[in-house]
């Protein structure tokens, strides 16, 4: 059974139990013990890109926390993103004729259970942590939250028979008249509806930007100008800050899920939201993943809650492209040789990418080296700088190796 901190460094002072993991930690007693134990209950709430776990003993929570998987951030692009764009690498190196390869065709065949790798690296990942503290506790009954998303209705509210099997686009002589519509024909940078109205591309065609509708947007003649479209200008922000329009691609995910985790988990308890949110409301627990958790493990009331909570983060910590096709800043031309530069530079001098560190009292982790130095992110993936600098290499013998991790992040808030 789980116990407290003072606990288990008594145990482990007196050599009575020993470590067998840190994240989280665990310990395992060395010495036989009766098959008493408390009912355990672990609630799981399922998400896109954010999990909540909480394990809940006697109406006690015994740890908390929540899991952030993979996703698009201003440090990593999507799963999708950096697949699309090493296809296209490869797809060019073969094309130039650089080396001969045998054609193969054994490997095109998908199985039935085939999923994109974008969705099945976040599904298995769910999993995983799942069966993770499945598995460290004794005898455990398993709450899970599910989500069950009609996308065409969260769209038209109004939706009902032959309607689903038409398309957003249906009935509008193209794409430009469909986002006139979208938009309410209304310019989206300065809201005025008398003027006449153009479809601008929010990343530009020139960087790669699709005619989709979900790239376009509604702006007037007075706001799409050459100025606007130069950097500093409102349009030129948008394709840097990557701006989105209303889109739904997560409620399909979460479908999927839901299908995986009836056939992963027969025998777990199944919730969802609409019964999740009123009891999280009567407990007088704020608004949290962690917090949906403690409810969807199916407590009668709630006698001890521990005010911090652990925080996991998925880090992507290999880049498998043989080079870059776009030169970085400060490099004259492109790098068309096929050399592992630092960028890629994985491990130097028993320093590794993610190892938990720590400078001048902060804690961050090791993004990135360059020679001798490392650039170290703290948990709000803001860069840690020297004092009184303004670059942000730090000289690894000023850092303090904390401990090496995988491609996870952990922190205690």
């Amino acid at each position: 059974m789980p116990c407290s901190q003072r606990k288990a460094q008594i145990l482990l002072r007196k050599r009575k139990a020993t470590i067998i993991g840190y994240k989280p930690f665990t310990i395992q007693l060395q010495y036989a013990t009766g098959e008493a134990v408390q009912e355990i209950h672990v609630g799981v709430d399922e998400g896109a890109v954010h999990i909540g776990i909480a394990v809940m003993s006697c109406n006690k929570v015994l740890i908390k926390g929540e899991i952030e998987l993979r996703h698009q951030s201003k440090v990593q692009k999507s799963i999708s993103k950096l697949l699309t764009a090493r296809a296209t690498l490869r797809r060019s190196r073969r094309n130039r004729k650089i080396r001969y390869r045998q054609p193969r065709f054994l490997n095109r065949r998908k199985t039935e259970d085939w999923l994109p790798p974008s969705l099945q690296a976040r599904i298995n990942a769910t999993f995983f942590w799942i069966d993770k503290f499945v598995s460290l506790l004794p005898k455990s009954e398993l709450h899970i939250e599910v989500g069950k998303f009609d996308t065409a209705k969260m769209i038209n509210p109004e939706i009902s028979g032959v309607d689903y099997q038409r398309g957003q686009c249906y009935g509008y002589y193209d794409v430009r008249y469909f986002v006139f519509a979208r938009d309410n024909y209304i310019c989206q940078v300065c809201g005025s509806k008398d003027k006449i109205l153009q479809t601008h591309h929010i990343k530009y065609r020139s960087n790669g930007g699709s005619d989709k509708a979900d790239n376009l947007i509604t702006v007037c003649v007075d706001c799409h100008t050459h100025a606007n479209h130069q950097t500093g200008g409102i349009l030129y922000k948008w394709q840097a800050e990557n701006k989105k329009v209303m889109q739904y691609k997560e409620p399909p995910f979460m479908n999927i899920l839901r299908l995986w985790t009836f056939r992963k988990y027969p025998l777990a308890i199944i919730t969802y939201g609409s019964e999740t949110t009123p009891r999280r409301k009567d407990f007088g627990l704020a608004k949290t993943h962690y917090n949906d958790a403690i409810v969807i493990s199916g407590i009668e009331s709630l006698k001890e809650n521990a005010e911090g909570y652990f925080y996991l983060k998925q880090f992507r910590k290999k880049k498998r492209s043989l080079h870059e096709s776009i030169a970085r800043k400060g490099r004259k031309s492109p790098n068309v040789t096929q050399k592992r530069n630092a960028k890629n530079t994985k491990a130097i001098r028993g320093w590794k990418l993610n190892d938990c560190v720590r400078y001048k009292g902060k804690v961050g982790w090791i993004s990135g080296f360059t020679g001798l130095s490392a650039r170290v992110r703290d948990v709000y993936e803001e860069y840690i700088k020297p004092i009184n600098k303004s670059y942000t290499q730090i000289p690894l013998s000023q850092l303090e190796l904390i401990c090496h991790n995988n491609s996870w992040q952990y922190s205690y808030r």
